[in-house]
């Protein structure tokens, strides 16, 4: 449903299904579902193949939901445009393929929250859709219906809120869980630490996914781990070092403590988080020398 009330089929839209895979196959790497967060790869790089009239409407339907322009009289060029692009489109064949990769969600995926996954810019993706499918329809379009969401996808294309580097990646025949781990804890951590990761917390997080498909932490991790440990430690003491109120000196040394304790034998989680945290920490410490 738009914001003009115009109702369409949400497992028949080109980006929002795309969307709801990335967020799935996330989803299933937080629960570990390493398989499962593979197959949801397959199925996008098969369906979404550069070969397929399902590749076309997406990459179409991306140009225009990422698209900034600067004034309407560019974003009437872009609306002609898209119009012409999509009527060439194989639109039996488009239909057949959509229907292909819904088969492929509900019975390899198998996931009963798949179209239930929360889509921050739904409204957004549903006006391009139905505009692809009433340009489409060719002079059998609903003119009425085709004006709305026109005008609303130009009003889109001129938004202040547009960030034009975030356009969908494609996800290409040769992506692996792996290198999706990766990016995705990067992303995690960035948040985080609302800046770009330093070279020792981007070196743990390529040692975590090594470790995620293995059988425990390999020994140049816990080795990377347990020297991040020791610096922060020597850190805080040189801050005590220098610091003259005693308050302050002993929550120094609680924290030092505490960080004494931290068991590297073993690391998950919450302990790469705690070895990100010191890592940040180290850097922090020497901007301020």
């Amino acid at each position: 449903m738009t914001g003009s009330n115009i109702s369409h089929n949400k497992k028949r839209n080109v980006g929002i299904v795309y969307e709801l895979l990335l967020r799935a196959v996330s989803s299933y790497l937080v629960e570990g579902q390493k398989e499962k967060a593979q197959t949801a790869l397959d199925i996008i790089s098969s369906r979404f193949s550069k070969d397929t009239e399902l590749f076309k409407e997406f990459r179409l339907f991306n140009a225009l939901a990422k698209t900034k322009v600067s004034n309407s009289s560019i974003s009437a060029v872009i609306l002609t445009e898209s119009k012409s692009a999509a009527r060439r489109i194989d639109h039996a064949r488009l239909d057949r393929e959509k229907s292909l990769l819904i088969r492929d969600i509900n019975h390899r995926l198998n996931d009963q929250n798949f179209y239930h996954r929360r889509i921050a810019n739904y409204r957004d993706l549903a006006t391009i859709q139905i505009a692809l499918n009433e340009w489409s329809q060719g002079d059998r379009s609903d003119l009425s219906r085709m004006i709305t969401v026109e005008t609303k996808i130009a009003e889109m294309l001129i938004s202040e809120n547009r960030d034009p580097e975030s356009a969908i990646p494609l996800i290409s025949e040769d992506t692996k869980v792996d290198s999706l781990i990766v990016k995705l804890l990067e992303e995690k951590f960035n948040k985080k630490y609302a800046g770009a990761l330093t070279e020792n917390q981007r070196a743990l997080i390529s040692d975590y996914v090594i470790m995620s498909s293995s059988d425990g932490p390999s020994e140049r991790m816990v080795e990377r781990a347990q020297k991040i440990k020791s610096d922060a430690i020597k850190t805080l003491e040189q801050i005590e070092k220098t610091e003259l109120n005693q308050i302050i000196q002993e929550n120094l040394k609680e924290v030092k403590s505490r960080i004494s304790a931290l068991d590297l034998a073993t690391l998950d989680d919450d302990k790469l988080g705690k070895i990100m945290t010191l890592a940040q920490l180290i850097e922090e410490a020497k901007e301020t020398k």
